[in-house]
């Protein structure tokens, strides 16, 4: 991909009732981020999760019992919802998220630690944010 494919933005618009925008609003100042930063990156995110291979292990075999495909949502989603339901009480999607979202969080942050451990990705208190390293070529 050339560096100009890189940078060129393009405006995508969507329609949300105003309650979800309010919440991705509180969601994106408590992370310190646009609301486009914010959608982008929780877009991103999920699309990361829809990948059915991740079921698999590098042999194609399901991973820990799982039929092929029996988990859309990757990463054991499935499994960690239905444990989460299992308690038998009825949990709003806000609840569901926010008990499911931790584990997000905690894979970004390792994975940030990780990348700014190999001197692939910083962060930079003056501009705000993380960004890849240069790597002079």
């Amino acid at each position: 991909m050339s560096d100009d494919a890189d940078t060129d933005r393009a405006v995508v618009k969507t329609f949300v009732p105003t309650y979800q925008k309010d919440e991705w609003k509180r969601d994106a100042e408590e992370l310190d981020m646009s609301q486009s930063e914010f959608v982008r990156t929780m877009v991103q995110a999920g699309r990361r999760d829809f990948d059915l291979e991740s079921d698999a292990d590098e042999s194609g075999a399901p991973v820990d019992g799982a039929s092929p495909g029996s988990d859309p949502g990757g990463q054991g989603l499935e499994t960690r919802l239905l444990d989460r339901l299992d308690s038998g009480e009825h949990l709003s999607w806000d609840q569901l998220v926010e008990a499911l979202a931790g584990d997000f969080e905690d894979r970004l942050e390792e994975t940030l630690q990780r990348l700014q451990n190999e001197n692939r990705v910083q962060y930079s208190g003056r501009e705000g944010g993380y960004t890849v390293v240069d790597d002079g070529e």
